[in-house]
C-alpha cells in the first residue's frame, strides 16, 4: 500500500500537470487534473484515446456533485446518496469548471466518488477533480494491480500508487441521468436489479450518449477471445487442441477441471460470478503473458454483476 508521502507526491504531480496511476475499487485509473486541458491532452496521447471519447471525473465526496455538475436531477442525487463512494458513475450536465477535453467536447460529464482509501487520500491531497480512464492503452485489458499499470506505461507516469488488487475488478456502472428516465450505459457492480429496487422502476439500458467503455470492441487481449457455454467447453477445448491451437480457459466450476491436453492452460477457475469479475482482467493479461492463441471464457449468469462480466467478454471477443 502506498505511503502518505507517495500520495502527497502524486497530488503534487497532478497539480503540476503530470499523469499518475492510482487504485480504485473497480480498476486502476490513469489520472490527470480535470480542469487542465494541457494535462488532459497528455492523458489522451499517452492512452491513445480518441479525443471525442469522454473520461470520468473522480471526486472526493458526494458534496462536490454540484461543483462539477449542473441541473442535477433528483434521480442522480438519489443514486449518489446510495452508492457514493462506490462503483457508480453518473452522467450529468457539466459545470463550467470541467475541461471540455475531459468530456470529449460534450456538455455532459461522468462523475463518481471511488470507494478506495488510496484514491480518496489522493483526491484529498490534490484538492480537485481527477479525470481518469482505466490505466491501460486504449482498447486493451484494464489493469487491476499497480504492477500492470507500471508495465503498461513505464516512465509515462510521474507516480503509480499501489492500493493492492482491485476489489470489484470491472469498471463502474454508468447511468445517464440527463433524461427523464435514467439509462444504464455500462454494466457494473451496481446492477440493474439494485437500481430498480432503489428507484422503484427499471432504468433504460443503452443509449446514444457517448460514454467510456461502450465501443463494440474494447477490453481486448492479444489472444482471440471466444465466449462459450459450459456444456460446449470441453468439445471446443479438444477441437482447438486437435488443430494445434494453444488456448487458455476461464471457467465457473465448483470442482477441479478435467484433465486436458498440454496445449491448454487454466487461466482462472472461479466459483461465483463476483469472483469472475475480480479475476477476469488478470486472467486475460495472463493469457497474453503466456502467449496463448485463444481464450475460452465460459459465459457467466446474466443477472447481477454477471451482466458486466458478459459485457466485457463480448467486447473483448470483438478484438481490436
Amino acid at each position: 500500500m502506498s505511503s502518505p508521502s507517495e500520495v502527497a507526491r502524486a497530488g503534487a504531480a497532478l497539480r503540476a500537470g503530470e499523469l499518475v496511476g492510482f487504485p480504485t475499487e473497480t480498476v486502476y485509473g490513469l489520472g490527470a487534473d480535470a480542469e487542465n486541458a494541457e494535462a488532459l491532452h497528455r492523458l489522451y496521447a499517452a492512452k491513445g484515446r480518441p479525443s471525442e471519447h469522454p473520461v470520468i471525473v473522480h471526486l472526493g465526496s458526494a458534496a462536490a456533485l454540484d461543483d462539477w455538475g449542473t441541473e442535477v436531477s433528483s434521480t442522480a442525487r438519489t443514486l449518489a446518496a446510495e452508492w457514493w463512494p462506490g462503483p457508480l458513475t453518473l452522467i450529468v450536465r457539466a459545470a463550467a469548471r470541467v475541461s471540455r477535453v475531459a468530456t470529449g467536447g460534450l456538455e455532459t460529464v461522468g462523475l463518481r466518488v471511488p470507494a478506495h482509501p488510496v484514491a480518496l487520500q489522493l483526491l484529498d491531497a490534490f484538492g480537485g477533480g481527477i479525470a481518469a480512464p482505466s490505466a491501460n492503452r486504449f482498447g486493451r485489458v484494464s489493469p487491476t494491480t499497480a504492477a500492470a499499470v507500471s508495465r503498461e506505461f513505464g516512465s509515462d507516469l510521474a507516480v503509480v500508487l499501489d492500493g493492492g488488487p482491485c476489489a470489484v475488478g470491472v469498471e463502474s456502472t454508468i447511468v445517464d441521468c440527463t433524461q427523464s428516465v435514467p439509462r444504464v450505459l455500462r454494466h457494473g457492480a451496481v446492477t440493474i436489479e439494485m437500481i430498480t429496487e432503489l428507484l422503484g422502476a427499471a432504468p433504460g439500458v443503452g443509449g446514444t450518449t457517448r460514454a467510456p467503455g461502450t465501443l463494440a470492441s474494447h477490453y481486448a487481449p492479444d489472444a482471440r477471445v471466444e465466449v462459450v457455454e459450459i456444456d460446449a467447453l470441453e468439445a471446443r477445448v479438444h477441437a482447438l487442441a486437435d488443430a494445434g491451437v494453444t488456448c487458455g480457459v476461464i471457467e465457473i466450476r465448483a470442482t477441479a477441471p478435467p484433465e486436458r491436453p498440454e496445449t491448454v492452460v487454466t487461466l482462472a477457475t472461479v466459483s461465483t460470478v463476483e469472483h469472475y469479475a475480480q479475476v477476469l482482467y488478470s486472467a486475460l493479461r495472463k493469457a497474453d503473458d503466456l502467449g496463448v492463441d485463444v481464450v475460452l471464457a465460459v459465459s457467466p449468469p446474466l443477472d447481477g454483476i454477471g451482466a458486466a462480466v458478459a459485457d466485457r467478454l463480448h467486447r473483448g471477443a470483438a478484438g481490436r
